[in-house]
């Protein structure tokens, strides 16, 4: 359920909406929100700082062509073209391709264009590459033998590795030479130099392979699914008949893959096998190379996920060592703040006290340095200033709502606020940590984009798509207010809501709740929405009060907070939103009879629980791709936060919606896509199951051989078409 893609992200930027309008202004219509792209802003494309720390790169247009542009950081000005859409014409053709994607070799002499993408999972994707020579503007194709995938070049820029049909492969650059490093590779069986299903979905980890600082050397996973049991779809639209699809799909307290590092020298052409222990029970969910080429960090993690370790190993033999161990009652998760220093000690980042903080460890795992301290969390990691000694981090330690940037010494004794606005601040530093770019939004002020020194100074607005703002206060959108209230155990949660249009604090409005309330995302943040946020407005001008409460188990709160719910999934989670349904029920404006909750994944899974567990409180629920029961979740993500369902049956089975439906009250609508790779369509099918078994009545959307987001053509438009109607009848 993790929400992760590291590809170049595009930015918005515009200026503050109103407040809540006086009067009522042009109506949003569906075809606003999800077809037409009413909201639609202006967006920079492609940005990152380049080699020198002095000039950026940015996709915009030349001549009304499709452009790669280079910019200098000082003066925000455009400096010079890199390359065209018109320039990347491959060897023997006579048009240009269309672009998905691109990656400079490290040296910026080369460039790997990405076409032809085909989308596998949530990140994975396979394609045809092309590498553009930007000093000839030769174009020649990557490999002749099919579509790659994880396509990366080595350090010096003169290779690349690839995976193809499961198995590793390296092109010599200059010579042409294709090798094949593995031959085993085999779909359902074995995987070389990617990863698995659950590893790429759960730690974010599509890439299995990493290149040695020197370039000799190639680390890479292999992955044996033999014994993972398989999920089976069905896909519809294939024509006359239906076609079966399979993939390996470990659920919780099922067999995983066998996992295994392994390094390739290249010179040698030898492949060793790294000692990553004798259990097979385990993860290995990252490895990274220090920055002694002849060393690789592997981290190693147990089953239950509540102890990590930090493996040293040797690349010339594969012997390893344990350098840190972190041990936890409940469980860890990983992050990528992993950071070596020239001297060999290196950034940790652990909630160990508490909260997220970062640290500071010699090079044989020996603490140096609490760097960062505070009852708040370090939320984002960007690096270090060596020369200055000066790291950068994104905290929550203003408010936790809100995301702001500092700086602060590698000792922790100076630490200085750099961002200058107030909401939600991202930013992308240049080589060097001279410059940034910053990504800002706030609740009511869209994404603001701008160039800045490091110590936050604006160097200059890249953009502010005033369009958007006029449109914005064309159709009078209401402001987002946020509030605080306590629960049945008197503690405070945050929450938003949006008022409807024209409100009267005389009048009685019924309430939309929507909630996503699990870990690793909250939904009650100072910062701009998009699609789901225009609906909400949508909403709005029709007259309902919109809300969003972040529970218990949510993040940036500390430790204690996120970890509440260990071991019993939906118990804190559903108790805080019938609290704050029961809360908002008290407030003058609200008509108590009419609340309903909407939600998408976890968010469904707590829609369709609450709806029965909260049956005297809500009047209406609809779960779009929900989580049904735990047991059918995978492995990694629901033994992270309930054990292992062996140990803990009560806690899987006592708030799994299929096991509340006789408390069933108010209106439901399930909605699920049947080729849902990620939460399976299964699981609705069992909750239509247990509403039949307890005679209860209920809407059922399904959308054939649409995934986990329902997207495409107009999937989008159909289901919140369903969606707003089902509200306007029911609540």
């Amino acid at each position: 359920m993790k929400h992760l893609r590291n590809i170049i992200a595009a930015f918005v930027l515009t200026a503050s909406i109103p407040a809540t309008a006086q009067f009522q202004k042009k109506q949003i219509t569906l075809d606003d929100v999800w077809l037409k792209g009413t909201f639609r802003p202006n967006f920079i494309g492609g940005l990152a700082s380049m080699n020198d720390g002095l000039h950026y790169m940015a996709m915009g247009k030349k001549n009304e062509v499709d452009a790669l542009l280079k910019y200098e950081y000082k003066t925000g000005k455009e400096v010079g073209v890199l390359f065209t859409a018109n320039e990347l014409i491959p060897e023997g053709q006579t048009k240009p391709v269309d672009m998905d994607n691109f990656e400079f070799s490290p040296n910026e002499q080369k460039v790997l264009i990405s076409t032809e993408t085909e989308n596998i999972y949530r990140y994975s994707t396979k394609e045809v590459c092309y590498i553009f020579d930007l000093k000839t503007k030769k174009m020649t194709a990557l490999s002749k033998g099919g579509k790659q995938r994880l396509a990366t070049f080595s350090p010096d820029g003169k290779k690349v590795a690839f995976v193809r049909d499961n198995n590793l492969f390296v092109t010599d650059l200059d010579s042409k030479v294709e090798t094949q490093i593995t031959t085993d590779g085999e779909w359902n069986k074995i995987i070389n130099g990617g990863t698995d299903w659950v590893y790429e979905e759960e730690f974010a980890l599509p890439k299995g392979l990493q290149w040695s600082p020197d370039s000799k050397r190639v680390a890479f996973y292999k992955f044996d699914e033999s014994r993972v049991k398989e999920f089976g779809m069905t896909m519809y639209n294939t024509g006359l008949y239906p076609e079966p699809y399979s993939y390996k799909y470990p659920k919780a307290g099922e067999e995983n893959s066998i996992v295994s590092i392994r390094i390739y020298d290249v010179v040698s052409k030898q492949t060793t096998l790294v000692d990553v222990g004798s259990e097979k029970d385990q993860y290995i969910p990252r490895i990274k190379w220090t920055n002694d080429p002849k060393t690789l960090t592997v981290t190693r993690l147990n089953r239950l996920q509540n102890k990590l370790e930090l493996l040293y190993v040797d690349a010339a033999s594969g012997k390893s060592r344990v350098v840190l161990t972190e041990k936890r009652d409940t469980y860890i998760e990983v992050n990528d703040d992993l950071t070596y220093l020239a001297d060999g000690s290196f950034i940790w980042s652990s909630d160990e006290d508490g909260n997220q903080h970062l640290y500071h460890y010699s090079a044989d795992g020996e603490r140096m340095t609490q760097i960062t301290k505070g009852n708040w969390d370090v939320i984002a990691f960007y690096g270090i200033d060596e020369k200055k000694k000066i790291l950068y981090y994104q905290s929550n330690e203003e408010h936790v709502t809100k995301r702001a940037v500092y700086s602060v010494s590698l000792d922790g004794k100076t630490k200085k606020k750099i961002s200058t606005r107030e909401g939600n601040n991202v930013p992308t530093f240049s080589k060097g940590f001279q410059y940034f770019t910053n990504q800002y939004s706030a609740a009511n002020t869209p994404w603001y984009f701008s160039v800045n020194s490091a110590d936050g100074k604006e160097i200059k607005k890249l953009e502010d798509n005033t369009a958007l703002s006029q449109k914005v206060a064309e159709y009078g959108f209401s402001k987002k207010e946020f509030f605080t209230f306590e629960n049945r155990e008197k503690m405070t949660l945050h929450g938003w809501m949006i008022k409807p249009a024209n409100f009267d604090a005389s009048k009685k409005y019924p309430v939309l709740m929507v909630v996503y309330g699990g870990p690793g995302r909250n939904t009650v943040v100072d910062q701009w929405e998009t699609s789901d946020f225009y609906w909400q407005q949508l909403m709005a001008q029709k007259g309902y009060l919109v809300v969003s409460v972040d529970n218990r188990g949510t993040e940036y709160r500390g430790a204690a907070f996120k970890k509440s719910t260990y071991g019993k999934m939906g118990e804190l989670e559903s108790a805080d939103q019938i609290d704050a349904a029961k809360w908002l029920g008290t407030q003058s404006y609200v008509d108590k009879d009419r609340i309903g909750i909407q939600g998408w994944s976890y968010g469904g899974y707590m829609a369709s629980l609450c709806l029965a567990v909260g049956a005297d409180v809500f009047k209406l629920g609809i779960a779009v791709a929900p989580v049904s029961n735990w047991r059918y979740y995978d492995s990694i993500y629901t033994e992270r936060y309930m054990g292992m369902p062996q140990s803990n049956g009560k806690g899987y089975d006592a708030f799994s919606p299929t096991n509340n439906m006789d408390k069933l009250k108010g209106k439901l609508l399930l909605v699920h896509g049947t080729a849902d790779d990620n939460v399976h369509f299964q699981n609705s099918i069992e909750l239509v199951n247990a509403l039949v078994k307890n005679n209860k009545q209920f809407d059922f959307y399904m959308y054939p051989d649409k995934n986990h987001s329902i997207r495409g053509g107009n999937a989008r438009l159909h289901l919140f078409t369903k969606i707003t109607g089902f509200i306007e009848s029911n609540l």
